[in-house]
């Protein structure tokens, strides 16, 4: 899939499940529940144990499932980044500006979303050609901050990944959000190994941006 191809997916169905997970195990049984509610952005995060080998073994499973797009989160360095991308990551989304790690994307037409916290770094993104600005941590703004880079950069397209839940769905959504990264309010019923409750909570997360789009 190609990079433009991922962006005009992501910005179409607004929803990047985040996992994190103890072992490769639960995240297995984590991403089968998130792909059964519906989401279809699933961003493996570096802190998962394996969570190479999990990007290798997804992008094999879903290899013939179009609709799955699989990525790489927490990615802080242009090697990890690499790594992903050969493992079959068709996105890297990455908590901080790390120049490196843009130039390495950019090279391979991989789209990357890197997580900006200041107009400053929202302009050396953008002037890197990303196309998608990660705010983070969002919960520590709130949907305002969207409000407030749109003032001096219209043209910029955000998607906060912190704090995002059903709630507040809407709220981000109307600030400009073009896309949200959610995690740990998809992702709560792992922790009492609650599976159906994931694929519960991804129903309402799909179901909250489509009474948005309607």
């Amino acid at each position: 899939m190609d990079r433009l191809d991922v962006i005009s997916r992501l910005k179409e169905e607004k929803l990047v499940a985040v996992v994190r997970a103890e072992n490769k195990e639960q995240g297995e049984k984590i991403i089968d529940a998130i792909v059964k509610g519906g989401i279809n952005f699933i961003e493996i995060t570096m802190t998962v144990p394996g969570a190479i080998d999990i990007i290798k073994e997804l992008t094999k499973k879903y290899e013939n499932d179009k609709n799955i797009v699989i990525g790489a989160g927490t990615v802080l360095d242009s090697e990890t980044a690499r790594m992903a991308i050969l493992s079959g990551a068709k996105y890297i989304v990455s908590p901080s500006l790390n120049v490196d790690t843009i130039k390495m994307c950019n090279r391979y037409r991989i789209a990357v979303m890197p997580g900006v916290m200041t107009v400053k770094e929202a302009v050396e993104a953008l002037e890197m050609g990303v196309d998608i600005l990660k705010i983070f941590p969002g919960n520590a703004f709130g949907p305002n901050i969207i409000k407030a880079f749109k003032g001096p950069l219209p043209q910029a397209n955000f998607m906060p990944t912190g704090g995002v839940d059903i709630d507040n769905v809407d709220k981000w959504l109307k600030a400009g959000a073009v896309a949200l990264g959610t995690g740990s309010n998809l992702t709560a019923g792992a922790k009492t190994n609650d599976y159906e409750l994931i694929t519960k909570t991804a129903i309402e997360f799909v179901n909250a941006v489509k009474n948005f789009n309607e």
